[in-house]
């Protein structure tokens, strides 16, 4: 295949980018690198099947020749990010996914949404299934990215009746591993930074708010098996382990070998911060056969040894 990846500088579309490589496929990689960066793909540079293009694809989208299969991983992911450019995350979402889905009818492509387990807003209902519509404050700091993505499954949704596409939709789950930006505000990188600089992590709140870590690896494998499939519907990605922050502050100190204390600051980071996450995994283990296989300490081990060398190289 032809494969295009939108937002293919990222934290997972890079590592989307190796993984349709290294099954022997070719990949165009789009981004505007707001939120991407170059260093995620500068190992690809010189890969005779891998081409990147600067873009932004609020913008019309064009790219010459044969594309099999549409991607679309574009957008602001983390909270800092999705508040300091929350026009650009709404326009991304609404004009984005319709400029990919506009690409990929013109190429006759099947396309791929990455939507988010945001779109179950703070739940009411839990695990969530995906049945569940979610409890949405549209006009709260998160709803610019809550709702770009509930308006962008509505999309994808609307050109699968109307003409027939061939169309995906993943919905993700907290996900980290390397890549990660250290300051992008989501708390595996605060924690990781923290401990690996000796500091106290940080937890908001008593830390009783919980969530559910799947690392970077078991994501990919699940959108490629997707992609591949012929389930329509959404689908959670995600891992079923739930834990609280405060237990992944001690988990990350003790991976860490980090000997500073946990410190408590009031209130939430962004407001509207959920205070359960976990998926009902029931429709990907049956239409995938998808299961996580990476625990979370030894995938917090792996990005660790990122971030020192990052860090390192830095230094």
């Amino acid at each position: 295949m032809r494969v295009l990846i939108t937002g293919g500088a990222g934290f997972i579309g890079s590592h989307l980018c190796d993984r349709f490589l290294r099954d022997g496929h070719r990949v165009v990689a789009m981004d505007n690198l707001i939120t991407g960066s170059q260093d995620n793909i500068a190992h690809l540079a010189g890969n005779r099947s891998f081409e990147f293009i600067y873009h932004d694809v609020s913008n019309f989208i064009h790219v010459p020749g044969s594309v099999d299969a549409v991607l679309h991983f574009a957008s602001p992911a983390s909270p800092l990010d999705y508040l300091r450019y929350p026009i650009q995350t709404l326009k991304v979402g609404a004009l984005g996914t319709h400029n990919a889905l506009g690409h990929a009818l013109a190429k006759g492509a099947r396309f791929l949404l990455a939507s988010t387990s945001e779109v179950y807003g703070d739940p009411l209902e839990h695990p969530q299934a995906e049945s569940y519509a979610g409890n949405v404050d549209p006009v709260g700091p998160r709803g610019v990215y809550d709702e770009a993505k509930r308006y962008a499954e509505a999309l994808v949704m609307a050109y699968h009746r109307q003409h027939q596409m061939d169309t995906r939709i993943v919905r993700i789950f907290n996900t980290y591993g390397p890549r990660m930006r250290l300051d992008d505000g989501r708390v595996v990188p605060n924690f990781i930074g923290q401990a690996i600089r000796g500091e106290a992590l940080t937890v908001y709140g008593d830390g009783s708010q919980t969530r559910s870590f799947q690392y970077i690896d078991d994501l990919v494998e699940g959108v490629v098996r997707l992609l591949r499939s012929d389930f329509v519907e959404p689908v959670n990605i995600g891992t079923t382990r739930e834990i609280s922050i405060l237990d992944l502050a001690k988990i990350v100190n003790r991976v860490a070998d980090n000997r500073a204390a946990i410190v408590y600051a009031d209130g939430s980071r962004i407001d509207g911060d959920p205070q359960t996450r976990r998926p009902d995994t029931s429709r990907a283990r049956e239409a995938l056969n998808w299961r996580p296989k990476v625990e979370l300490e030894h995938g917090l081990e792996w990005t660790l040894d990122y971030f020192r060398s990052v860090l390192g190289h830095a230094r």
